[in-house]
């Protein structure tokens, strides 16, 4: 099975900054295990444009869709045996990263 696992930081109480040690150890894990398929940390909200194309002509607006105090600051897809492997794995990533993790299956 196929998990999307989404990074969540908060604007008014972030996670610390100095993980990226951490991080990169239990990435490394992750490799070694046959669990990784792609992982990438996103840009501040900040650099996000939204596109709305269902009218007339496309709507282009500066910013992230929903402005909230947490907000999505990186994402993993892992492939994991059982839904159990993979919220594991996320009670490891959240404690390696410093920030809550959201875990979803691909349908």
């Amino acid at each position: 099975m196929r998990f999307l696992v989404s990074v969540i930081d908060d604007k008014s109480n972030p996670g610390s900054t100095d993980r990226q040690p951490a991080i990169s150890e239990f990435n490394e894990r992750l490799i070694a295990d046959g669990y990784w398929v792609f992982a990438g940390g996103l840009a501040d909200t900040d650099a996000a444009t939204v596109i709305d194309n269902r009218g007339d002509r496309p709507v282009l607006t500066d910013g992230p869709y929903l402005e909230s105090k947490e907000y999505l600051a990186g994402v993993w897809v892992w492939e994991a045996p059982t839904l159990e492997v993979a919220l594991k794995l996320a009670t490891e990533a959240s404690k390696a990263c410093d920030r809550k993790i959201e875990v979803r299956p691909f349908q």
